[in-house]
C-alpha cells in the first residue's frame, strides 16, 4: 500500500497551514524533534496547537508511512484478521489509527489515547475530514504510565507508535503488560529505527513471548534474536516530501528514508501464516546473482546467495526488498 497521505488527510493538513508562518513552525519543528529526541514524551513537547501542527508538518508523514508499512507486513501474514475495534496508544494528531483504517476498512469503532491536549484536539480536527470511524474516535486524555490508571477497554487491534521511546525505561515492562491485556487479536509496537529502538522492541518481544503471544512479524520465529553488535534489527520506508515538508525539515531533497523498527504479537485466536524468512538489508545485486542477508524460521542468520543461472529462484530474489518476508 502507498506510504503517501490519504488525500482527506493531507487536504486537512493544508487547511490547518493556510495563513501560518512556515518559518515559525519550522523553528517549533526543530524544537520538537529535539526533545523527542532527547526522550521528552508528549505532555512535555506539544504544549500548544503551534506545537502539534508543527509536529504534523515535520513527522506525521514519515510516521504514517512506517505504520502503513508495518500494518501491511501484519496484514500479508494474518490475511483472515478482520479487527472491528481499534486502541491508538499514544495516538498523538491520530496518524496510526488513519493508517489502520487504511488497511483495515471494516474497523467500527476507535479510541485514541494521548497525554497531550493539544495532540488530541488536532486528532479530532485532522480526523473531521476523514472516513466516518476516525471522525467519530473517541479521543480520550491519559497518562499512559499512571500507576492508578483506568482500565482500558479491549480492542481487537491495539497499537503504540512511537511511544515506547517517549516513557522511562523502567516503565515501559507495565505498559506492555497493560497493552497486551488490551488486546483480543493483534498488538503492534511501531519504533524508531535505532539501536535504541531495537532494544526497546526486544525487551517487548522477550516480554510478550513469556506472556503467551505468538510473533506475526517482523521475526519468522519465537527464538532469541541472532544479531549482535553493533548490528541491529530496523527497516526503512521512502517517502515524497511535499514543499512545506521539506521547509519544515530544513531539508533540499524531495524524499525522506524513515527508518523504524517493528513488533507484532498476536492471541492463539489469529492465525499467522507461517514464512521461512525475513529480508533484513537491501538485497546486494552482483553479476553472478544476489546476495540476501536473511533472518530465517530456524532462528539463526543467513547470508544466501542466489545463482542468475537458477532462474525461477533468480526471478523471485529480484522482487524482494528490504523487510519482506519469503
Amino acid at each position: 500500500m502507498s506510504p503517501d497521505l490519504p488525500g482527506p488527510l493531507r487536504g486537512a493538513i493544508e487547511a490547518r497551514l493556510e495563513g501560518v508562518s512556515r518559518r515559525d513552525l519550522a523553528e517549533r519543528a526543530a524544537r520538537v524533534s529535539a526533545a523527542y529526541r532527547g526522550g521528552a514524551g508528549s505532555s512535555g513537547v506539544v504544549l500548544t496547537p503551534d506545537d502539534a501542527l508543527a509536529y504534523a508538518l515535520a513527522r506525521l508523514p514519515a510516521t504514517y508511512a512506517a505504520d502503513m508499512a508495518v500494518f501491511s507486513a501484519v496484514a500479508e501474514v494474518c490475511p483472515d484478521f478482520a479487527p472491528a475495534t481499534l486502541l491508538d496508544a499514544g495516538a498523538g494528531p491520530g496518524t496510526a489509527s488513519w493508517a489502520a483504517l487504511e488497511v483495515w476498512p471494516q474497523i467500527e469503532a476507535a479510541l485514541l489515547l494521548d497525554e497531550s491536549g493539544p495532540f488530541l484536539d488536532l486528532a479530532r480536527i485532522l480526523g473531521a475530514a476523514g472516513p466516518p470511524v476516525i471522525a467519530g474516535a473517541e479521543r480520550r486524555r491519559a497518562n499512559l504510565t499512571a500507576t492508578q490508571a483506568e482500565a482500558w477497554p479491549r480492542a481487537d487491534l491495539v497499537v503504540a507508535s512511537y511511544v515506547l521511546a517517549e516513557i522511562p525505561l523502567p516503565a515501559q515492562a507495565a505498559l506492555v503488560d497493560r497493552l497486551w491485556g488490551a488486546c483480543e487479536g493483534v498488538l503492534v509496537l511501531v519504533e524508531p529505527g535505532t539501536p535504541a529502538g531495537y532494544q526497546r522492541i526486544l525487551a517487548a518481544r522477550t516480554q510478550l513471548i513469556a506472556a503467551g503471544a505468538r510473533l506475526a512479524g517482523p521475526c519468522p520465529h519465537a527464538q532469541a534474536c541472532p544479531l549482535t553488535q553493533p548490528d541491529w534489527c530496523h527497516f526503512v520506508q521512502r517517502l515524497p516530501r511535499s514543499r512545506d515538508h521539506r521547509l519544515a525539515k530544513g531539508a533540499e531533497v524531495p524524499f525522506e528514508d524513515e527508518k523504524f523498527i517493528w513488533l507484532a504479537a498476536t492471541r492463539d485466536s489469529v492465525a499467522v501464516t507461517p514464512f521461512e524468512a525475513r529480508v533484513l538489508s537491501p538485497p546486494r545485486q552482483t553479476k553472478p546473482g544476489i546476495d540476501l542477508k536473511l533472518c530465517v524460521e530456524t532462528g539463526v542468520l543467513e547470508q544466501r546467495f542466489v545463482a542468475r543461472r537458477h532462474k525461477p529462484a533468480y526471478a523471485v530474489a529480484r522482487r524482494l526488498d528490504w523487510g519482506d518476508a519469503i
